[in-house]
């Protein structure tokens, strides 16, 4: 039995499907699926042991990388990993939490301003390296070039995904 038959069989099984993929594009679409929910989900045990959601700690994570001048609220909603279309609802519960501040623009009314506060810095702080270890343990059975690879095809596929989403929008 190959390789490729043997992970086949694996997915099957673990997702109780007892006919083959109609083809291996739907099997490479199912497999990254499945493997991103269990990444997602170990990352969440992570982050979810201090009090906040993945979606938060994403949030919390742009606003750190974005410094003391902090972002648009429509400008977070853009770079989120898993788009979300609740971004003020989610800024809403970290600003309860005194994890983010936010300003309204002088100049624009329309635009607010989202900050990451000393508390939201320091509970990233303390994430950082459990998260870390989570990620580790996720790709623990990759070499550095196998990994280096995967994430090489991952990019050249969201590429092309995204210039097709463009085309597609642009053709309505």
């Amino acid at each position: 039995m190959t390789r490729t038959v043997r992970r086949l069989l694996s997915l099957r099984s673990e997702i109780k499907q007892q006919r083959p993929f109609p083809s291996s594009h739907q099997e490479a679409v199912v497999t990254l699926m499945r493997t991103a929910d269990l990444a997602r989900r170990v990352v969440g045990d992570v982050v979810e042991r201090h009090g906040i959601t993945a979606q938060q700690y994403n949030v919390l994570r742009i606003l750190r990388g974005a410094g003391s001048d902090g972002l648009p609220t429509l400008e977070i909603a853009q770079r989120m990993i898993e788009q979300t279309p609740g971004i003020t609802r989610l800024i809403d519960r970290l600003e309860r939490k005194n994890l983010v501040t936010r300003e309204r623009s002088a100049t624009d009314r329309r635009c607010v301003y989202c900050r990451i506060s000393e508390r939201g810095l320091g509970l990233l702080a303390r994430l950082d390296g459990p998260v870390q270890e989570a990620a580790a343990q996720c790709f623990e059975s990759f070499t550095k070039r196998a990994l280096a690879q995967l994430v090489e095809s991952l990019d050249r596929t969201r590429e092309r995904m995204n210039q097709q989403f463009i085309e597609r929008r642009s053709s309505e």
